[in-house]
């Protein structure tokens, strides 16, 4: 299964749309996702063993947006990703509040 699948597949159930990358949503909440680094994170035998995918999960919301992000904060960490870190934004322009969420699933190869 791709790293886009599983990310989809672990929140599924959050009750807020998910895409990758972009959302043509124009109702708030939506949560966006995207692999910002993708590299080795083991070798053995000058091969690489295990590849770390590292996924940023932001939420995107006119309201708290408090509950969604423990949702998806219980949801990753139930599908085997480690939390990495979590910061919150503010988008003045747009009025929007941004929660970034950045996660890490390692992979054997």
């Amino acid at each position: 299964m791709s790293i886009n699948k599983e990310v989809i597949q672990a929140l599924k159930d959050i009750g807020v749309p998910v895409s990758f990358q972009t959302s043509g949503n124009e109702e708030y909440p939506y949560i966006t996702f995207f692999t910002y680094l993708d590299r080795a994170t083991l070798h053995s035998d000058d091969k690489e063993s295990i590849t770390g995918y590292f996924i940023q999960i932001d939420i995107w919301s006119k309201t708290d947006y408090t509950d969604i992000a423990e949702e998806v904060h219980q949801s990753m960490l139930s599908a085997n990703f480690i939390k990495q870190r979590y910061y919150d934004l503010y988008e003045k322009d747009t009025k929007v509040y941004h929660k970034v969420m950045r996660f890490l699933k390692e992979v054997e190869r």
